[in-house]
């Protein structure tokens, strides 16, 4: 479920729509979690499917560490792409803010947190010299990425948090132990899917 003070917008037929914040959302704030109304979907029903659908679900879904596709239910599936992500993943099945967001702009992930299924080029941000996505970006950048995700869950019980009933009571502890300690126990490299272990 994606944080409840966004909306969808139309951007440009380039990239089409994307997911804006109404409202102010402070570092620290869950943005979206995984929730029972999401789709979770086994490969082969998916490489069953006909073509179109088979790649529209593609397009719109993410692979979780054991390969299965996550069709999110709710506007989560039209939050785009950035190099410069102000939304992260967790190995907790949520995604929060890693910096503030504020009214009007567009809440984005590092795609390479989403265990992709082929690689592809991006629109060149300034910045950063990555200029495409990889299935294995979470094998290179997860330290940089779980260090932006634990600086932010040290405000993760000082900000309001219309989603913190979704995550999932054996996470609980480790989230409260991240924020409070500053220890994240779990690295997002848990999520990786590891292709080559399923063939």
């Amino acid at each position: 479920m994606i944080h409840p003070h966004t909306e969808l917008r139309f951007i440009n037929d380039q990239i089409g729509f994307g997911v804006f914040a109404t409202e102010f959302i402070p570092k620290g704030t869950i943005t979206w979690a995984l929730d029972g109304l999401d789709q979770i979907l086994e490969p082969n029903d998916v490489e069953n499917l006909d073509q179109y659908r088979r790649e529209l679900l593609k397009k719109y879904s993410y692979r979780n560490q054991e390969g299965k596709y996550i069709l999110c239910w709710d506007l989560g599936r039209y939050v785009n792409h950035s190099f410069h992500a102000n939304c992260l993943g967790t190995a907790y099945e949520f995604e929060v803010a890693v910096r503030d967001i504020y009214p009007g702009e567009q809440l984005t992930d590092d795609y390479g947190t989403l265990n992709i299924d082929e690689p592809f080029e991006c629109i060149p941000e300034d910045g950063t010299e990555r200029k495409e996505v990889y299935p294995d970006d979470l094998l290179y950048y997860s330290e940089e990425w779980d260090q932006k995700v634990m600086e932010a869950l040290r405000n993760l019980y000082e900000v309001k948090q219309p989603l913190i009933h979704l995550i999932q009571p054996q996470f609980m502890e480790k989230v409260k132990i991240a924020s409070s300690e500053q220890i994240l126990l779990d690295s997002i490299q848990c999520i990786y899917y590891d292709r080559n272990k399923h063939r």
